[in-house]
């Protein structure tokens, strides 16, 4: 089957997990909701992408295989829709992927309503600069000459100094904006992940949230693949195909070779950055009772807590933080206009 690459919106992957969840909720078969959702949206721009789903769904029986083979879902979503099939909850899995793209939605609001307002400033910046350098302090200068009036030493020297401000603020901007800009285009494309590690190396606090966004997720499929009576070897191996990234992947794989050497799993995270030491309390005495995926449960539902609320903390400081660097360089812009007047001032006086 043809893929089609044209994808969907965090809120409308949202919306689509949940009308899922409330078919399998109603007892409909997966084959009938698809085409039930495919006529509903035949006019839809996305119309395609129902069709290929539906047909992919008859064809395989398999939503993880039809939403795969369009090569329009994100991988999280399609391999989270693989384990709940295989633990036979899917409609939980689908309910759950509603709650997290809706909230993925709104993150995503809010920065860009943070970062859109302080990148305009940045290029009215740019603007001004540029009319300052190449327009007015030429004039200046051509003013003065017409005038017969000579630049003294000191005028001449904080005419240069404001001129390579100007030079230097607009240099910094620039290379701000196209920093951001190009950060922002990469991200929609295959290279992603590689901006995404890079800003992490960069940024300890997005370091520290996609840790907790891959805990969050690991123990979500451990508790949910634990629940459907999976082995846990069996269970391991699924997790590193919904982690966010290779850092966090290649600590589950160090779990893995741990308990192959005949470790026990509580044993094998002590090591392991995933889960704080309380949590890996938890997990002890939650094997012990036999109710390991319950303990796991509450764990993803902890860190999935605290991405939110990191999230939203860096969100809310994002703003005032460009706002005061943005106020620092319409210093320099003044400054750069102002120390030329000077110069012109003494030098008529």
């Amino acid at each position: 089957m043809a893929g089609t690459k044209q994808g969907l919106t965090p809120m409308e992957l949202s919306s689509f997990c949940s009308e899922v969840a409330l078919m399998l909720g109603a007892g409909m078969a997966l084959y009938s909701g698809m085409e039930a959702l495919e006529k509903t949206y035949e006019n839809d721009p996305h119309a395609q992408l129902y069709q290929a789903i539906s047909s992919g769904v008859v064809e395989t029986g398999s939503l993880h295989d039809a939403l795969e083979a369009t090569h329009a879902f994100p991988r999280y979503m399609v391999e989270m829709c693989g384990i709940g099939e295989r633990t036979g909850h899917l409609e939980e899995v689908m309910q759950g992927l509603s709650v997290y793209y809706e909230r993925e939605s709104r993150i995503r609001q809010a920065v860009r309503s943070a970062v859109t307002y302080p990148l305009v400033l940045a290029v009215m910046m740019v603007l001004i600069l540029l009319v300052l350098i190449l327009k007015v302090m030429p004039v200046f200068r051509r003013v003065l000459g017409s005038m017969g009036v000579a630049m003294t030493s000191s005028g001449s020297a904080m005419m240069a100094v404001g001129t390579v401000i100007g030079w230097v603020v607009l240099v910094l901007v620039l290379l701000c904006t196209a920093g951001i800009i190009a950060c922002v285009l990469l991200m929609k494309t295959q290279r992603r992940e590689r901006v995404l590690a890079a800003l992490r190396r960069v940024f300890p606090p997005l370091r520290q949230l996609s840790l907790r966004l891959a805990s969050s997720r690991a123990a979500s499929v451990l508790a949910m693949m634990l629940s459907g009576g999976f082995p846990l070897e069996q269970a391991l191996e699924m997790v590193p195909l919904v982690l966010p990234d290779a850092e966090a992947a290649e600590e589950i794989n160090k779990i893995r070779e741990k308990m192959a050497q005949g470790e026990s799993f509580s044993d094998a995270l002590t090591s392991s950055r995933l889960f704080d030491e309380i949590h890996r309390q938890m997990l002890r005495m939650g094997i012990a009772a036999g109710r390991e995926d319950q303990v796991m449960e509450k764990i993803a539902q902890t860190y999935e807590e605290q991405v939110e609320d990191g999230i939203s903390n860096l969100v809310s400081i994002i703003e005032p933080t460009m706002v005061a660097a943005l106020s620092i360089v319409i210093g320099a812009v003044l400054l750069s206009v102002m120390l030329p007047m000077a110069g012109i001032i003494s030098s008529i006086l």
